[in-house]
């Protein structure tokens, strides 16, 4: 024990101290908050473009429904050629032209109104013309047929079940969302973790081998004690950075905002449909929100995470070391690292194409149990609701699994680690697990 301390403060120590660790530690951050503020700003400066769209309505039935934004501003054209209106909105620089024929029945308007622009217009553009003109266009045929459009609309009833369970607790749509958010973040924090510093403790195991310092160091410690004491340090080494970039991150975000005035939520859709008041919905929204993180089980998820984070981390790193005591440098690890990632990348895909359909179903609970894919999947079912036995169980499992997998590792760690010149293949390096 008194070695892997030793060889834990090292390995930390030595991370810690390198260069290019400390400038991405404080460069990372700089970087995304730059990225997200420039994303803020670019959004701020498409939401503030005003589009003026030209409407030339030859039918007379079209015009008056198109209202005017802040964001879109329409001018009806009168008596003029289709000819010279597209001719003035051209060298007008106008964003489009909205060509409306004079036909002789409704039915037609389907297939003759044309929208005229210099390049090809947006979607949300064109997705809002598209409603207004089929909006009218339905009411006028339903006027035809002597139908009373406002007697449909208001014979029109909105249902929305209300969701519960048999205990009584009230659930909704916007709760699965926000469960599947909770759920999915944690699984993929922990996924890119895992990438990350996993490669991180391969590259060092690797830099020591060709350096031939480990062959000094393990003539005094055990492989098993020197493995362990490299992932534990790595890990205290990135866990160490990664409170260093939260902390960093909200820091610069907050200077960021206050400095240029850059807000992302002011600028957002749903930001306007919130400040419209009662009248948009805006309080039930923020008393469905409230009511459904309330009803999440914060303390588990906090717990649970810890655990799966450093159990599947720990996991995943033991592999990563062997890897790197198995090969002479970083090109020959490719052949290795696909057994590794794709349990990973399962994991993520049944977490968020199966949890999301069915986070109960028998698929998303035998991969909560394996090992290997049980750190992603679990954390995106515990905000669904399980049994507590069954995230203890999880657990159980996880930690037995990477006491075995270190004692793999320790094996091809012990033999591949003083190994030079030759490129392993999968059936020596079983042959050095039964040494």
């Amino acid at each position: 024990m008194n070695h892997l301390s030793l060889i834990l403060k090292r390995e930390y120590l030595t991370k810690v101290k390198n260069k290019s660790f400390i400038i991405m530690t404080f460069l990372s951050p700089l970087l995304i908050v730059a990225i997200f503020a420039l994303v803020a700003y670019l959004s701020s400066l498409n939401n503030n473009t005003v589009r003026q769209i030209s409407i030339l309505d030859e039918s007379g039935l079209f015009a008056n429904e198109f209202e005017s934004t802040p964001q879109m501003q329409y001018k009806i054209i009168q008596n003029t050629p289709l000819s010279k209106a597209k001719e003035e909105a051209e060298k007008s620089e106008v964003y489009g032209l909205l060509y409306i024929p004079k036909t002789k029945g409704i039915d037609e308007f389907s297939n003759t109104i044309t929208f005229y622009s210099e390049d090809s217009p947006s979607l949300s553009v064109m997705k809002d013309i598209n409603n207004v003109l089929e909006t009218k266009a339905n009411n006028l045929k339903l006027r035809e047929q002597g139908i009373d459009s406002e007697t449909i609309k208001n014979l029109h009833i909105n249902i929305n079940a209300n969701q519960e369970t048999f205990q009584g607790m009230e659930t909704s749509k916007l709760g699965s969302g926000l469960k599947l958010i909770f759920g999915g973040a944690a699984g993929y924090l922990l996924f890119m973790f895992i990438i990350i510093y996993g490669n991180m403790i391969m590259r060092s195991v690797i830099e020591e081998k060709t350096s031939r310092v480990i062959e000094v160091i393990i003539s005094s410690v055990k492989p098993r004690a020197l493995l362990l004491g490299k992932i534990f340090g790595t890990t205290l080494a990135g866990i160490t950075q990664f409170l260093v970039w939260v902390i960093l991150i909200g820091i610069l975000s907050t200077i960021v905002t206050s400095l240029f005035g850059i807000d992302p939520a002011s600028v957002s859709p749903q930001q306007q449909a919130l400040e419209q008041g009662v009248d948009g919905g805006a309080q039930e929204v923020i008393r469905q929100v409230l009511m459904e993180i309330n009803n999440l089980p914060i303390l588990n998820l906090i717990i649970m995470f810890i655990l799966f984070f450093v159990g599947g981390y720990l996991l995943y790193a033991s592999l990563y070391a062997s890897i790197g005591a198995a090969v002479d440098s970083e090109t020959d690890t490719q052949q290795f690292m696909m057994p590794i990632l794709m349990p990973l990348i399962l994991a993520v895909y049944v977490g968020f194409f199966t949890v999301i359909d069915n986070p109960h179903g028998t698929v998303s609970q035998v991969f909560s149990y394996i090992p290997f894919t049980s750190p992603v999947v679990m954390l995106m079912r515990i905000p669904f609701g399980v049994p507590l036995w069954q995230q203890i169980l999880s657990v159980v499992i996880l930690f037995l699994s990477f006491g075995a997998t270190v004692w793999f590792a320790a094996k091809i760690y012990r033999v591949g680690i003083l190994m030079y010149g030759k490129k392993p293949t999968y059936k020596e390096i079983f042959k050095w697990l039964k040494y």
